[in-house]
Formats: C-alpha cells, sequence, structure tokens
C-alpha cells in the first residue's frame, strides 16, 4: 500500500516536471522570438495586455484538459464551425507572425524576384492552405 503511493507520488513529480519544462519551452519560443508582442502589435491589442497571460494560460489547460481526459464535447455544428475558425485564426496569426519575425516572406520574395508582387505570393499562399485544408477535411477525415 506503502509503495504504491510512493509510486504514484514519483509519477506525479515526474509528470509535474516533465509539463513545466514543456511549457516553459513553449513560453520561451513564443517570447523570445517575439511572436506574441508582435500579435498584440498586429491585432492593435495593447489595452489587453493584461488578458493575454490568463488567456494563454486558460487556453493551455483547457487543451491539456481535452488532450488528456476521455471527454467528448458533444456541441451543435454551428458551434464547432466557431471553434474551429478559431482555431484557424489562431494557427495562422501564429505561423504569419513566426514567419514575418524571421524575415521569411521578404528574403523569399528576394530570392525567386517577385518583390514585387508580395502581396500576391502572400495570398497565393494563404489560399493554398485553406485549399489543402478543405481538400484533406473533406476527402480524409471523416
Amino acid at each position: 500500500m506503502i509503495n504504491m503511493l510512493l509510486i504514484k507520488l514519483v509519477e506525479m513529480i515526474i509528470g509535474l516536471a516533465s509539463g513545466l519544462a514543456v511549457g516553459s519551452g513553449f513560453v520561451a519560443f513564443l517570447m523570445v522570438l517575439g511572436i506574441v508582442p508582435r500579435l498584440i502589435q498586429l491585432s492593435r491589442s495593447m489595452k489587453l495586455i493584461n488578458l493575454y497571460g490568463p488567456c494563454v494560460i486558460a487556453g493551455s489547460l483547457f487543451g491539456v484538459y481535452l488532450s488528456f481526459t476521455a471527454t467528448t464535447w458533444n456541441q451543435p455544428l454551428l458551434v464547432l464551425a466557431i471553434w474551429g475558425v478559431f482555431h484557424g485564426i489562431f494557427v495562422g496569426m501564429l505561423a504569419a507572425a513566426l514567419t514575418e519575425v524571421l524575415n521569411v516572406f521578404p528574403i523569399l520574395s528576394k530570392r525567386i524576384g517577385v518583390d514585387k508582387q508580395l502581396l500576391w505570393l502572400l495570398m497565393a499562399i494563404v489560399f493554398g492552405k485553406i485549399g489543402g485544408s478543405l481538400f484533406q477535411w473533406t476527402f480524409f477525415v471523416k
């Protein structure tokens, strides 16, 4: 009995330490690359800066909860569609901020000689991503 409790305690400590390590890496990724400050700047939401920390923490904890439990979330199709749109917006803004921070598009456009058509390049990437996602979800995810 005591051995089982000791084993469970060690497992909890290892799980907590692992979670702290992964969470710290995620925060370092967002902060060191300047993604969150750039998202704040792009969305012009400086007045809501005090909400960013709690929202990131709450969203991360909710995501972890849904990932590690057998909880299903049966909601109407409209709610799931709105949920999917928010996920898409977050991933899109995260990817856009990361590429902007790393100056991928200006370098790419100069390398392939389309620096005057940078807007068209960005729109082609956006519509290609949307089309590919719709194709995958329509034909491969059932």
